[in-house]
């Protein structure tokens, strides 16, 4: 079964930082691009973070631009998003997912959804 596992949420204080783990099963990996989204209350689902291609173009909110870091380690079946410099503005849940070559991070193209992790930011 396919199966996305996120994990490496928690409480922080701003400022500070969080690395979000994403591993992946049941399917083959390097075939699929892989992204973070994440969910607000009372908010609609956004990407905030996704790789677009093969060649490792990445796309990142303007928000999180320079704070945040995609990385990818195929041998780990596993995506990184290492969150720097956190802000109350932050706080939601954050959702991996998965999609076969390219990718526009956008909610309508995912394939497959991991469960959500919360991320939550005190000011």
């Amino acid at each position: 079964d396919v199966q996305l596992q996120a994990s490496g949420g928690g409480l922080v204080q701003a400022g500070g930082s969080l690395r979000l783990s994403c591993t992946a099963s049941g399917f083959t990996f390097e075939d699929h691009a892989i992204g973070w989204f994440r969910q607000a209350p009372g908010k609609e689902r956004e990407g905030v973070s996704c790789f677009l291609s093969r060649d490792g173009t990445t796309y990142y909110i303007p928000s999180v631009e320079g704070r945040f870091t995609l990385s990818r380690d195929n041998a780990k079946n596993t995506v990184h998003l290492l969150m720097n410099s956190l802000q109350a503005e932050d706080t939601a849940v954050y959702y991996c997912a998965a999609v076969q070559y390219p990718f526009f991070c956008s909610v309508g193209e995912v394939d497959y959804w991991g469960q959500g992790t919360q991320v939550t930011v005190s000011s």
